[in-house]
């Protein structure tokens, strides 16, 4: 029997790739002569650059840039082993975890560290880029992504802006002449799994500001100034896309994507599914086996068990699902394609023990969905 194994991670117990051994090791106590493919996956979120760098049998290039504050840290992206592609995540050097809660000012945050590892990419002669904007400490629109890579804002008396969130307001011209030209011939991949606008009551400073450091009035603050940026940005490049789905993602940084990147904005399960070339394996196996740590209505929106389940469908081949919470209803289970799941979890415990039985809890769990779907070889 073929197996594919294509998990998430369990988050605040185990990686990915931890979960795809506990899975295999279930496996082959039940049926030592299956055939097992292991492919860890990730939903676009944290970790993606690190899955989708193994996959490519790639390496971790570590690069000093400037943190959302300005102030020198070490971050890390991923070059795959052919040197043409680069997997970056915004949040290794713009991201929230980089500072104190006391640090938090979307104001005074810049996403020029994040453009930084996008310029060293390029030095490394990359023809694509796969960018993943979750977890950022900014709202600026992505200009201080846009600076780092040679575009200049203006304001009205010509003097030249620094690129944080309340430099917004008072942007009158953005000049590419000095724009790094290598990125006319890089692809540019956005992972994006919000669909919020760039400004408004659904924009990114409204939705996500407060998170961010933001009180009310600093809110409207930003909400003007990233329209302001968006009447002057949709002038120079000619096309508004502050209303597209995701334009309001990582405090504008979608936006700032499209149009100082000219990049494509698409979800996060959709790139890791089509990097890892996954539906090839799912056409050879007898089974599909995935999970992640919690199963709930978010988990059937767009994450991974929900991009799995729709090429299992495709293909005709069942999907298993362990996961430490189970949250959707049998309807729930049977609508999305999904075949069987079910919660490790055997016997009470706090969320603690759970967190620290995992591997033994889903290696068990596999033990026996593996013995029900193949009782009779």
């Amino acid at each position: 029997m073929n197996i594919l194994v294509a998990p998430d991670k369990f988050r605040g117990s185990l990686e990915a790739i931890d979960v795809c051994r506990a899975i295999r090791d279930g496996i082959l106590l039940a049926y030592p002569d299956a055939n097992v493919t292991t492919i860890p996956l990730a939903d676009g979120g944290e970790g993606t650059a690190q899955i989708l760098t193994q996959h490519a049998q790639g390496e971790t290039i570590d690069v000093e840039v400037n943190d959302p504050l300005g102030r020198p840290v070490t971050a890390s992206y991923g070059l795959s082993a052919d040197r043409q592609t680069a997997y970056i995540e915004m949040a290794a050097a713009s991201g929230l975890a980089l500072l104190a809660a006391e640090e938090r000012n979307p104001l005074l945050t810049s996403t020029y560290g994040t453009g930084q590892l996008i310029k060293d990419a390029l030095d490394k002669g990359v023809t694509q880029i796969i960018l993943g904007i979750g977890g950022s400490a900014t709202t600026d629109g992505g200009i201080g992504m846009a600076q780092a890579l040679g575009y200049r804002f203006y304001d009205k008396n010509n003097a030249m802006l620094s690129a944080k969130g309340e430099s917004l307001n008072e942007i009158r011209c953005i000049d590419s002449i000095e724009k790094d030209s290598r990125l006319n011939a890089v692809s540019v991949t956005v992972a994006c799994d919000v669909t919020n606008p760039l400004f408004g009551l659904n924009g990114a400073a409204h939705i996500y500001g407060p998170q961010k450091g933001a009180d009310p009035e600093m809110v409207q603050f930003l909400d003007n100034g990233l329209k302001n940026f968006s009447h002057i940005a949709s002038k120079t490049f000619g096309k508004d896309i502050s209303e597209n789905p995701g334009a309001g993602a990582a405090g504008g940084l979608g936006a700032g994507c499209l149009w100082f990147l000219n990049a494509v904005l698409k979800d996060g399960v959709s790139i890791v599914i089509e990097q890892t070339r996954i539906a090839e394996r799912i056409k050879d196996a007898d089974l599909v086996i995935t999970g992640e740590g919690k199963v709930d209505e978010q988990t059937l929106s767009g994450k991974v068990v929900k991009g799995l389940a729709d090429f299992c469908k495709i293909y005709k081949v069942p999907l298993a699902v362990v996961c430490g919470t189970l949250q959707i209803t049998p309807e729930q289970v049977r609508d999305a394609g999904i075949t069987y799941a079910v919660s490790v979890l055997n016997r009470p415990m706090d969320l603690n023990q759970a967190q620290a039985d995992a591997y033994g809890l889903v290696k068990d769990a596999t033990f026996h969905l593996v013995r029900l779907f193949f009782s009779n070889r």
